[in-house]
C-alpha cells in the first residue's frame, strides 16, 4: 500500500520518511505489511493516514487543491491535517495515539461489527433496541448502515435482520467502533486533544458527529467522534447544500465514492486513483 506512490513521486516518499521517523516501521508496514497485521487497528490507523497525506502531499505539490474536506471516521484526522487546523505530523501523532486507545479497549471485550443492507434506518435501529448492546454506529448511505456490538450477538442479530427482508455482512475489523464500547479511549484522546494546538481550518472541515461544518471545539468533535455514529449521508448532503458538488477520495479504495453515488446520482464522485493510479487498489 502506497509503495508505488513513494516510488514515482519524492514528495510522497518525503512524508513516510517523516512518518517513520515518528513511529519507524509505518512505511514497511504499508508495503509489505500482510493482511493480518493491517486489520489490528493500532496499525491500521497510522498506515491508512501516512497514505492519505501522501497521496495529499502529491496532489499539492500539483496545486489540486480542495475548497472543503470531510473523512469518515479515522479520515476525518486525515481532512482536519488536509484542512490546516494542525500539520501532519500532529495529525500522524494523533492517529497512532488513537490506533492504540482503540486497540487497548477493543482488547477488553469480544465485539464485531457488521453492515445491514437494504432496509431503512429506523428499521435497523428497532432491530437494535431488542438487542442490548448492540448499537447502530455509521449511517453509510442509502440501505446501507452499519451496527457495532457484542460477537455473540451478531449470529442472532442476523436472523433478525434477515427476518426483516435486510442482510448483514460481517466487517473484517476486531471491535466495535463508534460505540459506547469505545468509552475508555475517548476519555483518552480528549485528552491529548486538549493539549494539542490547533487553528482555524482554511477550508471547511464536515464533522461526522454533526454532519456540519466545524463551528465549535475540534478537540470535543474528534473525541466524542470515537462513541458517536459517524452521519456520512447527512454529512454529505449538507456538504451537497452548502454548494458542493464533485467530491473525490483520496484513499487507497473507491468505498466513499460509491456510497455518495448512492447519496445523490447528480454530482460527481471519482476516486484519485483515476488520476492518480499509484494511489491503489490495495
Amino acid at each position: 500500500m502506497g509503495k508505488a506512490l513513494a516510488d514515482r513521486y519524492p514528495e510522497a516518499a518525503e512524508v513516510f520518511a517523516r512518518f517513520d521517523r515518528i513511529r519507524p516501521g509505518t512505511s514497511s508496514l504499508c508495503f509489505q505489511g500482510t493482511e493480518e497485521d493491517l486489520r489490528e487497528t493500532r496499525n491500521t490507523q497510522p498506515c491508512l493516514y501516512a497514505l492519505e497525506m501522501a497521496i495529499t502531499a502529491v496532489l499539492n505539490g500539483r496545486n489540486l487543491r480542495p475548497k472543503g474536506a470531510a473523512g469518515f471516521s479515522l479520515g476525518e484526522v486525515t481532512a482536519a491535517a488536509a484542512a490546516g487546523v494542525f500539520d501532519p505530523e500532529t495529525g500522524f501523532r494523533l492517529v497512532c495515539r488513537r490506533g492504540e486507545l482503540m486497540q487497548e479497549a477493543a482488547e477488553t471485550l469480544d465485539t464485531a461489527m457488521a453492515a445491514v443492507l437494504k432496509l431503512p434506518p429506523d428499521t435497523v435501529e428497532t432491530i437494535c433496541r431488542d438487542f442490548p448492546g448492540m448499537y447502530p454506529v455509521n449511517y453509510n448511505c442509502p440501505g446501507q448502515l452499519t451496527v457495532s456490538g457484542r460477537a455473540d450477538q451478531m449470529s442472532a442479530f442476523g436472523a433478525a435482520v434477515k427476518a426483516a427482508g435486510g442482510r448483514m455482512l460481517p466487517l473484517k475489523v476486531r471491535a466495535a467502533f463508534h460505540s459506547p464500547y469505545m468509552e475508555q479511549a475517548a476519555r483518552a484522546f480528549r485528552q491529548d486533544l486538549e493539549q494539542t494546538a490547533m487553528r482555524q481550518g482554511e477550508i471547511p472541515l464536515y464533522s461526522n458527529l454533526t454532519a456540519r461544518p466545524y463551528t465549535e471545539d475540534a478537540a470535543d468533535l474528534l473525541a466524542r467522534q470515537i462513541v458517536s455514529p459517524v452521519r456520512w449521508e447527512a454529512l454529505i448532503r449538507q456538504m451537497i447544500a452548502d454548494g458542493f458538488d464533485t467530491f473525490w477520495e483520496i484513499g487507497p479504495g473507491q468505498t466513499l465514492t460509491n456510497m455518495i453515488r448512492r447519496i445523490e446520482p447528480a454530482v460527481t464522485a471519482r476516486s484519485v486513483r483515476e488520476v492518480l493510479p499509484e494511489a491503489g487498489p490495495c
